[in-house]
């Protein structure tokens, strides 16, 4: 069976709004989801103070762009979502943290077209391993790279996946326990379907090295536990 169509992953995420709607707990399927939202947003405000705009693609309910905002308190913000219902809770959680501009799409990020040049910040938290060939990967990094104002900078949150198998039963084992932990094994096994069925992640290396033949002068590792991983690049 095929992994599910842009469509069938909108309908969820249209159905599930309220779970990415917590600063305190990011996305709680996510390991170290909230350590991961301050890392990435400190590191961007660091790499980038005097930034005045930002792209969020993926923004799901804002938790991104909003953290980021108590540090970047001015900036204008895109927000990309695949979801009518995300883009609207987030523009809602936005609006009275930011006196920038809010801007909307709702679309794939695949079918987006930016200005070259047009971003100081781009974050993309828990939705690039939706990408599936090698050359969409390329492209969307591609296309990120170019979006970027020279000094930008891009910061990625994901689920990853190991280049050899027997770590990545050791690290799928983990994240198990985990969801477990969490809930329990029912929550496990419908994650590990959800993710079986949309997902197509790659393994970090893949990425790193991929944001550096894109262009990217300097990558940086953020935090990787299990099969999660926080990095970032600067144009």
């Amino acid at each position: 069976m095929g992994k599910s169509s842009v469509d069938e992953i909108r309908q969820r995420f249209d159905n599930d709004v309220e779970r990415f709607s917590n600063l305190a707990t990011g996305q709680s399927a996510t390991i170290d989801a909230p350590l991961v939202l301050d890392l990435i947003t400190e590191a961007a405000a660091q790499v980038n103070p005097k930034a005045t705009d930002v792209l969020d693609v993926g923004c799901g309910a804002g938790n991104y762009t909003l953290q980021l905002l108590g540090k970047l308190p001015e900036v204008n913000a895109t927000l990309v979502d695949l979801s009518q219902p995300m883009l609207e809770r987030a523009e809602e959680r936005i609006a009275p943290a930011t006196s920038g501009t809010i801007h909307t799409i709702q679309s794939d990020i695949r079918e987006c077209n930016f200005e070259e040049a047009s971003f100081d910040i781009i974050m993309a938290a828990a939705v690039l391993h939706h990408l599936r060939s090698d050359e969409e990967w390329e492209q969307v990094f591609r296309k990120l790279y170019k979006s970027l104002k020279p000094g930008g900078s891009l910061w990625i949150s994901d689920l990853i996946q190991h280049s050899s198998p027997e770590v990545h039963q050791h690290m799928w084992e983990r994240y198990g326990a985990y969801l477990v932990d969490l809930e329990d094994e029912a929550y496990r096994d419908k994650v590990f379907a959800y993710i079986d069925k949309e997902d197509s992640p790659k393994p970090l290396m893949f990425q790193l090295n991929l944001l550096q033949s894109v262009g990217f002068k300097t990558v940086e590792v953020l935090h990787k536990n299990s099969c999660f991983a926080a990095f970032g690049a600067i144009k």
